[in-house]
């Protein structure tokens, strides 16, 4: 069951769609909604930046201008978080045993915006980050922090904001530690879930995997899940892009699991998937 969820608040727009997909997972749940914004140390970081500059004014200078920027973001992310509760009537608690219906409460860190969002995510259930907006570099050392560093499964939702979770699911199957983690990690969504499609791609053991898949369907369905197996061929696609590509056919939640570090590195900031943060309108749960 799903009772905590950890949300970064940025303080840019992008927080929006986010913070209203947020509050749509946690709701069949109950769930309460933490979200945390991490207020750059200004000091450190134009120390950092200007260790070459010989001038303590440009120092200085550098220092005024990130607070500055630091103050409006952090105001900018109060504000939303504010007008999410008072939209959506979220109530405020700072202590279990909240109400029955979602609630929420603001933190707030100073310092290094992986290092703070690992700390809170290994005590939560769930980690959502939002997509890179347009103006936005692919945050990649938030994106790897999170998934290689907390131990907690990371979701990141569409880009425009979710009414309510998708009734499927879609698996990734692929028979890996880390795609039985990331079902697993996945069974308050499957619980819930109106259909649940487990695909694999014909790769080299196509047969290992195909048996692999009924596996995993014959066990869910133990569970009492409506299961089925689907089986993609590749064709001029690699792997990843034609389960993407599939998955997108109708609305749905894709669970997968992260794998090593130069493949989880490559799945994340490669170009495909920088497209497909951007502009896939599915949301998507992995687990490393």
């Amino acid at each position: 069951m799903i009772k905590t969820i950890l949300v970064p608040a940025t303080g840019r727009d992008t927080d929006i769609a986010v913070f209203g997909s947020a509050l749509a997972i946690a709701r069949p749940f109950g769930a309460h909604l933490d979200f945390l914004h991490v207020r750059i140390d200004a000091a450190t970081t134009a120390a950092t930046i200007a260790s070459d500059v010989s001038s303590p004014q440009v120092v200085t200078d550098l220092i005024n201008k990130m607070e500055e920027e630091a103050e409006q973001r952090e105001q900018k992310a109060r504000q939303l978080f504010e007008s999410l509760c008072r939209r959506e009537g979220l109530a405020l608690a700072e202590t279990p045993p909240g109400p029955s219906a979602p609630s929420a409460r603001r933190l707030k860190e100073i310092g290094s915006e992986p290092y703070w969002l690992v700390e809170y995510a290994r005590a939560a259930d769930l980690l959502i980050i939002g997509r890179p907006g347009d103006d936005q570099i692919a945050p990649s050392d938030v994106l790897e922090s999170a998934l290689l560093n907390s131990g907690r499964p990371l979701l990141i939702p569409p880009s425009a904001p979710m009414a309510a979770l998708p009734d499927t699911v879609v698996i990734a199957w692929k028979a890996t530690p880390e795609a039985a983690r990331a079902v697993t990690a996945a069974m308050p969504f499957l619980s819930i879930a109106k259909q649940i499609v487990i695909m694999t791609v014909a790769e080299d053991e196509t047969t290992l995997e195909e048996e692999g898949a009924a596996r995993l369907m014959a066990n869910l369905r133990w569970h009492g899940f409506s299961v089925s197996v689907r089986r993609l061929e590749p064709g001029a696609q690699v792997a990843a892009e034609t389960l993407l590509a599939a998955a997108r056919e109708q609305p749905a939640l894709l669970v997968m699991g992260g794998y090593g570090h130069s493949r989880l590195r490559e799945w994340i900031f490669g170009g495909f998937t920088r497209r497909v943060l951007r502009e896939a309108e599915i949301s998507v749960l992995i687990a490393h």
